[in-house]
Order: C-alpha cells, then sequence, then structure tokens
C-alpha cells in the first residue's frame, strides 16, 4: 500500500471551498437581515443589533461588572438589557435590571433597559454596536 499526501492543489481547492461557503452564508443572512434597519423603533420594538457578546448570569460564573471588565473596551457599543417577566415578578426583574444597569453605568459602559411581559421571567444583556445616538 502506497501512502500519498496531499497535493497543494488540492488544499488550496478545499480552502477556496471553504471561503465560498462562508461568503454565500454571509450573503444569506445579510438577506434576510435587510430591513433590520427599518424595524428600528417600529411597532415590533426596539432595534438590538446582533450580539458581539452575550451575558446570562449562571451558577459560578461571573458578575455583570466582572463580565463587562472582559470585554473589549469599545466606545461604539452599548449594553443592552433584555428582562422578560411574567404577571406576579414585575417588579423583582425590573430591581434586577435596574441594577445591572447601574453595574454597566459604573463600568462606563453605554446602556438601555428594555423589559416586556412574557410568559417566563428572565434577564440577560447584548453587547452589541446597536445604538450609536446612546449618550457616552
Amino acid at each position: 500500500m502506497i501512502v500519498r499526501s496531499a497535493h497543494g492543489w488540492q488544499l488550496i481547492l478545499a480552502d477556496l471551498s471553504l471561503i465560498l461557503f462562508l461568503v454565500t452564508l454571509s450573503a444569506l443572512v445579510s438577506s434576510s437581515m435587510g430591513g433590520a434597519d427599518e424595524a428600528q423603533g417600529s411597532a415590533s420594538g426596539p432595534y438590538v443589533a446582533p450580539a458581539q457578546a452575550l451575558y446570562r448570569k449562571v451558577e459560578g460564573g461571573p458578575d455583570l461588572d466582572e463580565w463587562l471588565s472582559e470585554q473589549v473596551d469599545d466606545p461604539r457599543a452599548a449594553l443592552t438589557i433584555i428582562a422578560h417577566h411574567s404577571s406576579g415578578e414585575r417588579d423583582a426583574v425590573w430591581e434586577k435590571a435596574l441594577t445591572w444597569a447601574e453595574l454597566a453605568q459604573q463600568e462606563k459602559v453605554p446602556v438601555r433597559v428594555v423589559i416586556n411581559e412574557a410568559d417566563n421571567s428572565e434577564i440577560y444583556a447584548s453587547l452589541a454596536y446597536d445604538a450609536p445616538e446612546l449618550e457616552r
């Protein structure tokens, strides 16, 4: 049995195929989000850009201020705290969202809070480039 190593042209063709796949995938994502800019401020709710980093509190994980200090310091990025509350937990979720907002302000990160009613209560934060008009 003769074992041959891969030829250079085969590796180049594989790399080009991968690049073509990624470019095509990127174009599909961009075309499916084509109306995203128009959705800003619409009846469907505030526009939230795709997150460059997403935070959810998990047991044993970092607190929000620790997590923010680990992120790349970029003045263009803003933190959006997204809170969903069930009817009986409105006040508790709102207090937690305000606490997170204060932590973000202490870290000098522009912040906004989006809160709405839902079946289940949850809170998370999205760090993204979606709000250039926020005061810095």
